[in-house]
């Protein structure tokens, strides 16, 4: 069975996330439209799984079997172009034998055509005394590593850091609405199908990020020195690939990470058309976990300007100094703050809170706790919104009124 990236193993597609239209795999009578089909993808993503070519009339059809046990009684007869009279027939019944049967591939080149994707393959490999437990522990290691792959590939594109904490994670989820992953049989591989409208940026910046670590982590090993790193983070290597890469080895004979272009859609410019794999083994780990802690402890603070929503505000006692929690509306990319204000700016804050209104400050945003905290902070005052915003903030206060408890109580923020 084929899922939503966002959807957890046992549950429900969450909110927001966007199933992609072939979730469960196309059934029988719901094959891509064959009108649609170009044979030439049809032809290259069944070379792609491995189908072989066992004849057929040149120039005007070719016939295919899967590859494995599968082959014997099983072929598919794919028009050599649309041109001809009985193409779309040839077509329709290619498809339906490919919805219909048992080939474990049919159901990924019926993903790939009813919408052009990219796919990104991951493969690990345990050890013989540990494949009992692959199907069960390392099936959902080799899941939770993939999205944060996905994730790290995704944040790159929204811009370039060795550390990116809780920046730009809310547009770097919604890159991935829509992608779809479906895993081995053996609980060992699994296949990420990122559709080219919104996920091509994803996997060229992958391509290049991918390949930029194992080059880094290669310098590592031979000379003992991390400049390579340093200078990967231009093309997109970070703490969170690097620790995701880590979670995808640990426990690992091996692991693989192979990418195949959408061949309806071509190849991205300056990457090669047939990309090489790129591998990752035990003796990797080191490096990777020297890189994830060099990242981020060089990652530098930035100096913001934020406006937001006051959404809790607490103290030790009726006066002093305070913590206050912001919803970030503007000047940064992260959802929350935290911010520690003296006894006039949290009066300030407390009141801007109360009559609806959005707080500015200036400060600097910390990477420590994953950039969610603001240190330095001045210039705190009430921001102006017009009454549409107001409304909505105030509704805000009123559905969260444990507020006051905060406001007014003691303890320390958690």
């Amino acid at each position: 069975m084929h899922r939503s990236m966002d959807e957890p193993t046992g549950g429900t597609v969450p909110a927001g996330s966007r199933a992609h239209p072939c979730a469960d795999g196309p059934e029988p009578g719901r094959t891509p439209d064959p009108a649609a089909v170009d044979p030439a993808v049809l032809v290259a993503l069944l070379l792609r799984h491995g189908w072989h070519r066992s004849g057929g009339a040149r120039g005007r059809y070719s016939r295919w079997t899967p590859p494995g046990p599968a082959r014997a009684g099983t072929s598919l007869l794919v028009p050599d172009t649309a041109a001809f009279p009985d193409s779309e027939e040839l077509l329709e019944e290619a498809l339906t034998a490919l919805a219909r049967g048992s080939t474990p591939s049919a159901r990924d080149i019926l993903v790939a055509l009813t919408v052009p994707s990219d796919e990104i393959r991951w493969r690990r490999e345990v050890p013989q005394e540990a494949a009992g437990a692959a199907e069960w522990t390392g099936a959902d290691q080799l899941r939770t590593a993939a999205r944060q792959i996905l994730l790290a590939g995704a944040l790159a594109v929204r811009g370039r850091a060795g550390y990116h904490g809780s920046r730009h994670r809310r547009k770097a989820r919604s890159a991935l609405d829509g992608t779809l992953v479906g895993p081995a049989a053996d609980g060992r591989g699994l296949t990420a199908f990122l559709p080219v409208t919104s996920g091509r940026p994803v996997a060229v910046q992958l391509y290049a990020a991918l390949h930029a670590t194992r080059e880094a982590v290669d310098y590592q090993r031979a000379t003992g020195g991390m400049e390579a790193f340093d200078a990967a983070v231009a093309a997109g290597v970070c703490r969170e690939l690097t620790e995701a890469v880590v979670d995808l080895v640990r426990g690992a004979e091996s692991t693989r990470i192979s990418l195949a272009w959408a061949p309806a859609a071509g190849t991205p410019e300056g990457c090669p058309a047939r990309p090489g794999p790129v591998e990752f083994s035990p003796g990797d780990l080191p490096a990777l976990r020297l890189a994830g802690a060099r990242y981020l402890r060089d990652e530098p603070a930035v100096p913001v300007r934020i406006t937001g929503a006051v959404v809790r505000l607490r103290r030790s006692g009726p006066r002093g100094p305070g913590v206050v929690r912001l919803r970030v509306l503007a000047g940064a990319e992260v959802a929350h703050v935290r911010i520690e204000l003296d006894e006039e700016a949290y009066r300030i804050a407390g009141h801007a809170h109360l009559v609806g209104l959005p707080l500015r400050v200036e400060g600097r945003l910390e990477r420590r706790g994953g950039f969610r905290r603001l240190t330095g902070a001045s210039q705190v005052a009430p921001v102006q919104v017009d009454e549409a915003e107001r409304d909505r903030l105030m509704k805000s206060l009123h559905e969260n009124v444990d507020f006051f408890e905060e406001a007014c109580g003691a303890g320390e923020e958690g």
